[in-house]
């Protein structure tokens, strides 16, 4: 499987975490970029050809909720796949409310992030 000319924006400021899913997100052919935080991937200038985010929550300035809401507000139709290691007994029907296309907890489930990816980056 190849998303030929489309990317995956990975955003997560755990270096080990954001490692482990460009790996896995590579393995099955996506072409990915790796930011540690929500303002460089906005500061890349590589949103028009992002065909789907996988960011992380908890960040130290713009949260992945910031993101989601910066997106929303810019009119950007990009599917946004949130993950989490401290998620709430409401946080997934919160993001998924929100505007997220799929909301994991850590550690990522690889096999139905792939299939979810699979279904927005068409």
């Amino acid at each position: 499987m190849n998303v030929e000319g489309r990317t995956i924006a990975v955003i997560d400021d755990d270096l080990r975490v954001l490692e482990s899913l460009v790996n896995l997100l590579k393995s099955f052919g996506y072409s990915t970029e790796s930011y540690n935080s929500a303002e460089r991937f906005l500061d890349s200038g590589t949103l028009s050809r992002t065909c789907c985010i996988v960011t992380d929550v908890e960040m130290r300035q713009m949260s992945g909720l910031g993101l989601l809401q910066y997106l929303k507000n810019s009119n950007s139709t990009v599917p946004v796949i949130i993950i989490t290691g401290k998620p709430s007994a409401r946080s997934e029907a919160f993001y998924l409310e929100n505007g997220a296309v799929g909301f994991f907890r850590k550690p990522v489930d690889g096999d139905a992030l792939v299939e979810l990816i699979g279904s927005v980056c068409v």
